[in-house]
Order: C-alpha cells, then structure tokens, then sequence
C-alpha cells in the first residue's frame, strides 16, 4: 500500500506529459540530469545547436545563484525567499546556500512541473531551524503564489523574489512587468529582487536562432528581450552595484568565473522605504 507521500508523488507524476518538453526538463537535460525525456532532450539538443555555449551558459547562471543569495544572506540580512520557477534540484539550491550562512532562513519554491515538486518533496529538505516549502503554481498567477507562500513567509519582514531564467517564458501580452511589479508591491521596504533573463543582444546572432529553435521545439515559447528591457523588471527599486550585467559579471569570485559565456542578464535590487 502506498504511503501518503508516494501517493502524493504519483499523483503529481500522472500530470506529466513526456511528449512536450517543459523548460525545467530541458535545463535538466543541459545540466546532463536523467529527469527528462525525449522530448526534452531534443529541445535540447536543438538549442545546443543553435548557441553551442548553451551548457556554460546554464552553469553560470547556477554561479550566479548562489552569488546573490550569499550576498542576500551575508550582507542585506535577508532570510526569507521566494524562489519562483525553481527548476530540477541541482547543487546550491537556494535553501542549501542561504542555510548554511544562516540556519533559521525560509525559503518557499514555486514550479508548475509535476517532476519538479516530487524532487522538491523529496530532496530539498530544510535544516531544523528553517523551513521550506513548495508550490504547485504558475508566475503568471502571482496573486496565488503570494497566498500560498504566506504560509511559511512573514510578508511584513523582508523577502527575496527570485526570478531566475524564468522570465523570458512569460510573453509580452502576458505583461511580465505587471507580474513583478504585484509580487513586489506585496512585499515591504527592504526586500530585494534577483532576476536573470535570457539575452536577445548578448551573441545576438546565435540567440536568434536559438530562440526560433526553442520555440519551434517546445510548448512553453520564449521572448528574448535586451538588456534595458531586463534593467525594466527592476523599475521602482534601487539596483545593487554592479546594477544589470552579464551574469558572470555579477560579484564573480575569480577571473575564470567571470570570464564565462552566458547570454543572460541579471542583476539585484532593493525595494526603498
């Protein structure tokens, strides 16, 4: 007989369809996780195809991950996130990062993949003295998110909106901005926002065609967008230096890791009182 938890797990599994490929897949797929299928690895593949970097690209925006919640933690005090789009767990995951600089920190995680959440259960486990978790939800409905999320987040203290590699698969029509703009408004003075997008004027040529090859490819459509369009998702906040750069750009470590190709932008921000 199952257990609540694998019923749980079966159910969410009974959703998927292995036959459209779903972006945290894809991602999976370009990391070389098994937490995909055909479908994904042909999105994939076509993307590698048409921006050979995709991989490194991928990985430094992972770097670019666990930078900004180090420095969140570390120095802006925060100890609250909201991770929206959460992908496949993969090393630093943003619980795994914030908790060991500071144990007590929460962290809820927002996907709409049926695989993604059954990992989630089972391997983002929090530490004792924090919590984690995680919602069945898409960005487009940030009203549903922020209810959920007020279960585990005290949304009169800071939170930080994570928004990684997620914004380029919420169209124009569906008003991306609008979107930041209701998960902002419902958090207070001194809450940041960590966003990175896919780059339409980084390697401007090989994003083209990989965005034609995504789109061709995949039920979830992307819109590349350039670097004052990112720079707009943080319109009412104070950017942290040094403001919307190419990820590996951002407070890198070392020379090797700033030196890495990716056809991201991203930056952080700070909600004023």
């Amino acid at each position: 007989m199952a257990s609540d938890g694998e019923a749980s797990g079966q159910d969410k599994l009974s959703r998927v369809n292995t036959n459209i490929p779903h972006p945290a897949r894809v991602y999976d797929a370009w990391l070389g996780g098994k937490d995909n299928f055909a479908a994904d690895r042909a999105a994939a593949e076509a993307g590698l195809q048409a921006f050979p970097s995709t991989v490194k690209s991928v990985r430094a925006n992972r770097a670019f991950l666990a930078r900004t919640v180090e420095y969140l933690v570390a120095e802006a005090g925060i100890r609250q996130f909201l991770d929206i789009g959460t992908g496949l767990p993969s090393a630093n995951n943003t619980h795994e990062v914030a908790q060991a600089i500071a144990p007590e920190s929460r962290i809820v995680y927002v996907d709409n993949d049926p695989i993604v959440l059954v990992h989630a259960e089972a391997l983002l486990k929090s530490s004792g003295a924090g919590a984690t978790d995680y919602i069945d939800a898409d960005l487009r409905d940030p009203a549903r998110i922020l209810q959920e999320a007020s279960r585990t987040l005290d949304f009169s203290r800071p939170v930080a909106v994570m928004l990684i590699a997620v914004l380029h698969f919420v169209s124009d029509e569906a008003d991306p901005y609008k979107i930041v703009d209701t998960l902002m408004a419902a958090v207070p003075p001194g809450s940041h926002l960590v966003a990175s997008h896919t780059a339409k004027d980084i390697f401007p040529e090989e994003m083209a065609a990989f965005e034609r090859a995504m789109n061709e490819k995949s039920a979830e459509k992307v819109t590349l967008r350039d670097r004052e369009q990112v720079t707009g998702f943080f319109r009412g906040l104070d950017l942290v230096e040094p403001g919307v750069v190419e990820v590996p750009r951002w407070r890198p470590r070392s020379d090797l890791e700033a030196s890495a190709p990716a056809a991201l932008w991203g930056g952080v921000a700070r909600k004023p009182a």
